[in-house]
């Protein structure tokens, strides 16, 4: 076969082919810019809130290098520094915290040197002024800590603070320094920590004053590292270890460090557990849009095809191949994507950055960051590219396919006579005549264009319903009877502190206060929940024993902790216990999974439930607790203890047992006085996370108040907890919100107001995000409705020409064609329906195990607002293109065609 260099003969018939069609150009533009628009808005919102995850998770873990090496000497330090591994260092030795006491009781703030790379890492850059110079009194911190010691943001200004030395010690103690301000920075809230940065010199004279007891964090230097990407980060620091002859797994060994992996790292979260919803999610979204891009180019494409068949004829007449003529269409499709795709970035940058805030706005961050990443745009394109390569696929193969005879002859109507009326029925009373049958029968005349209009309508429909079914499925009562089961909840400042939950008498909420709060009024119920601050042990089975602690131990260390436990006579093991003492109206806002409280109000009876964990899902985990209802539960109140050296069992004196800690030798801890007590078990019980510890390491009991108070010998108040009147709670909160803050500074409050109004942000994230989805799928759909109405019209000028010539005045012309879009309108709403009704329970289960506090509901909202919408566009569309096709007489129509 003889090879003709004709590629450049090609591309120009293509060209101007591409000229010719305006009106297809401008649907296509829009066809492609539309599904770039979702892409690109897709891959911002994606791109930016991973971003903003990240920057947020950076400061609330501190920093953002890849990984810690914890607790380190300086040799140790200086060895591991130089590791090939290492692509970025910084070094900080911790000195301590500040105290507890006002103003620093609602406030997190941490003392130490930091090098100057660490301290960028660690998002401190002053303001003004700089970092602490060697050998001087100088300090930098943020304007949190300046506030709190009410002095003045200004460099040189002079501040004293309370320094921890050896914090969690029996030497722990406090020393005031007073420093000179080199610099400072704004404070950031998502910062769980505020710092106060010495010179080294300065924090070297501090951790002098250590007595360098081994559970002390004074004078320990932490390394911070980063790798060259953040995949398989704690292999790399355990690999870095390892090139120096240490590792991370056993805590006994001599050789070993504790190092920490940074859980902001989206890529260390995902690889630690990569999720298969969220991919799977993931993979569905891009399905989706691809589709929806998909209805409409292939449906621009194919009517084009369909338009200009005759063309494609006659270039197959004079031997132009398939081949290139699918090359042809390939080349008018990328094109017009030269168009499209940049608009559609313009446009889902746009929106994406729009629709972020938006999203963060509902999460626990405290900001948002837009993502200006380049794979944002490329992905966009590629995709788009890929959807428009698929999309006229088989427009290319249609126009390669035809032979010029079919082609002069091709009237987008395929030939379907129905076997109903063949032999004995085909003289049934035709009905073609009536112009609802002749609009139905012109649906059908090219059933391809009509599913694909179709379902490309109806996906917008089936996406605003799921969304609102989806919005308001969100059970405003379930949500709030796990984060608020009460209207106020009034602790110590510290109760509400991440992590810090309830552990001395100092913490207790004075009845004075609790005074204070009643007088207010308007309160319809409360209660107190004591607080255990004694030391209290239960005894259980070995194995309950293994499970509880083998979830943070190795098998080694476990074996070390049971054979250094205290053993009962019948093998039972001693652990620590957990109590709450409740009044009756806390008692009556946890959830009972078996058994009856009642008991528990009666101080004669020595009754306790035991408390069990729920998933995040709700669901109580049957294993999280070894007490059943009926089962018989030993206490030990301890009053005393004594320590002994493991290794010998030699009782330490009380005046040496200091002094023994600073030693090698393995120290260990028993009941010396003691109370025991029985109880039995009358309930298992949930206790709702708002009103419990906050934190979670032992076995937990719940007593009535009376039998707590006489029992362990102690009544401290570990929060107040009351229901407000409806009309009284905008006068309890701002109360609560001034008697915390200016009256009695050491305690707080939450409130839930506070959660109602999170749960409604969330609703109205999910609202917003499924209307802009739903939004541009819809006029993706119209776009389909009307290039389909138009280019039916366009291709029908020479039928509808014939139609008038024999009789069919304009307005039957145009009533035919509004019953042609009223039926496009009917058939998506009642596809759109189908699928609603069919998918909608699937979905709902579906939502109900990812979002604990999902409740389906079936709902004709939408399908009410659209209808008329829909009927409207059914109606108005083929209306107004219809003067396209009768602005010329009949009889030049009807030459033209010719």
């Amino acid at each position: 076969m003889l090879k003709v260099s004709n590629r450049k003969c090609i591309r120009r018939l293509s060209d101007r082919s591409l000229k010719s069609s305006r009106n297809r150009n401008i649907i296509a533009v829009i066809a492609i810019a539309l599904t770039t628009v979702l892409f690109t808005s897709l891959f911002t919102i994606g791109a930016s809130i991973n971003y903003s995850f990240q920057q947020q998770n950076f400061r609330q873990a501190g920093g953002d290098m890849h990984a810690t090496f914890k607790n380190l000497t300086e040799q140790q330090l200086l060895e591991l520094q130089d590791d090939p591994l290492a692509k970025e260092t910084g070094t900080r030795l911790f000195i301590g915290m500040t105290n507890d006491e006002p103003p620093f009781n609602k406030s997190h703030i941490e003392i130490s040197y930091m090098d100057e790379n660490e301290a960028k890492h660690y998002f401190i850059e002053p303001a003004e002024g700089s970092l602490p110079r060697e050998g001087t009194d100088e300090a930098a911190t943020d304007t949190r800590v300046l506030a709190l010691l009410g002095i003045e943001p200004k460099v040189g200004a002079k501040f004293t603070i309370p320094v921890g030395i050896d914090e969690n010690t029996q030497d722990a103690k406090y020393v005031e320094r007073t420093f000179t301000l080199s610099g400072w920075w704004e404070y950031d809230s998502a910062i769980v920590a505020s710092n106060v940065i010495l010179p080294r010199s300065a924090a070297e004279e501090l951790c002098g004053l250590s007595t360098g007891a081994p559970q002390s964090q004074t004078g320990k230097w932490h390394l911070d590292m980063m790798f060259n990407n953040a995949f398989h980060i704690r292999e790399k620091a355990e690999q870095v270890l390892a090139n120096h002859g240490y590792q991370c797994s056993d805590p006994e060994a001599d050789n070993y460090i504790a190092i920490g992996v940074n859980w902001g790292y989206s890529a260390a979260q995902f690889d630690a557990a990569a999720d298969p919803m969220s991919v799977i999610a993931m993979i569905a979204m891009l399905l989706l849009i691809m589709f929806t891009g998909y209805l409409i180019i292939y449906n621009v494409f194919q009517i084009s095809v369909t338009n200009d068949i005759r063309f494609y004829g006659l270039l197959k007449t004079i031997g132009t191949t398939g081949k290139q003529i699918r090359r042809m269409i390939r080349r008018q499709a990328f094109l017009l994507s030269l168009f499209g795709i940049p608009l559609g970035w313009i446009v889902g940058f746009a929106l994406g950055v729009k629709l972020t805030p938006i999203i963060m706005e509902q999460t626990s961050n405290t900001g948002s960051f837009v993502s200006f990443n380049p794979l944002i745009f490329v992905g966009a394109a590629v995709f788009s590219l890929l959807t428009v390569r698929i999309s006229c696929r088989k427009p290319g193969k249609m126009a390669a396919r035809v032979s010029p005879v079919e082609a002069v002859r091709y009237t987008d109507a395929g030939v379907h006579l129905s076997k109903a009326r063949c032999g004995k029925h085909a003289a049934r009373k035709p009905s073609g005549a009536r112009l609802p049958h002749m609009a139905w029968a012109n649906l059908g005349r090219s059933r391809g264009k009509t599913v694909i209009t179709v379902i490309s309508l109806a996906l917008a429909v089936v996406l605003m319903q799921m969304t609102y079914t989806f919005a308001i499925g969100f059970d405003m009562d379930k949500y709030l009877a796990d984060k608020s089961a009460v209207d106020f909840i009034v602790g110590d400042a510290s109760y509400f502190q991440t992590g810090a939950g309830f552990t001395s008498t100092n913490e207790a909420v004075p009845e004075n206060v609790i005074a204070d709060i009643d007088a207010v009024g308007g309160i319809t119920e409360s209660g107190r929940i004591y607080g255990q601050v004694s030391g209290v042990q239960e005894f259980v089975t070995e194995d309950w024993y293994r499970q509880s602690w083998g979830r943070w131990n190795t098998a080694e260390a476990l074996d070390l902790m049971v054979q250094q436990t205290e053993h009962t006579d019948d093998g039972l093991l001693a652990d620590r216990a957990q109590l709450y003492g409740m009044e009756d109206f806390p008692l009556s806002r946890i959830t009972v999974l078996d058994g009856d409280l009642s008991d528990l109000s009666d101080p004669t009876k020595n009754a306790v439930a035991a408390v069990y964990t729920a998933d995040d899902y709700g669901d109580p985990e049957e294993q999280s607790h070894w007490a059943k209802v009926g089962d018989t539960v030993h206490l030990r109140y301890v009053e005393e203890l004594e320590y002994y050296y493991a290794d010998t069992g030699e009782v330490i004196p009380a005046d040496e047992v200091d002094a023994a800690y600073m030693g090698d030798r393995d120290i260990i801890s028993r009941a010396k006085t003691y109370r025991d007590a029985e109880y039995t078990v009358v309930a298992a019980v949930l206790i709702p996370g708002s009103i419990d510890y906050r934190f979670y390491g032992a076995d937990q009991f719940v007593m009535g108040a009376e039998r707590f108070k006489q029992d362990t010998q102690t009544s401290s108040v570990m929060t107040y907890v009351f229901d407000t009147a409806d009309d009284a709670t905008d006068r309890m909160e701002a109360f609560l919100a001034d008697y915390t803050e200016n009256v009695q500074p050491l305690f707080d409050y939450e409130s839930k107001k506070t959660y109602q109004a999170e749960f409604e942000g969330f609703r109205t994230m999910f609202l917003t995000l499924g209307s802009a989805l739903s939004l541009i799928i819809g006029l993706v759909g119209v776009l389909n409705f009307l290039n389909a109405v138009l280019t039916g019209i366009i291709t029908r000028r020479h039928e509808f020409a014939v139609l008038q010539a024999i009789g069919m005045t304009g307005t039957q012309l145009k009533r035919m064609l509004m019953l042609e879009g009223l039926y496009y309108a009917i058939l998506a709403l009642a596809l759109s329906f189908a699928l609603s009704v069919t998918l909608g329970p699937v979905i709902g289960t579906g939502c109900s195990t990812v979002f604990w506090f999902f409740s389906y509901r079936f709902t004709l909202l939408p399908f009410a607002l659209l209808l008329p919408v829909f009927v409207l566009l059914g109606l108005a569309i083929p209306l107004i293109t219809c003067r396209s096709a009768v602005r010329h007489t009949i009889v030049e129509r009807l030459r033209t065609e010719e």
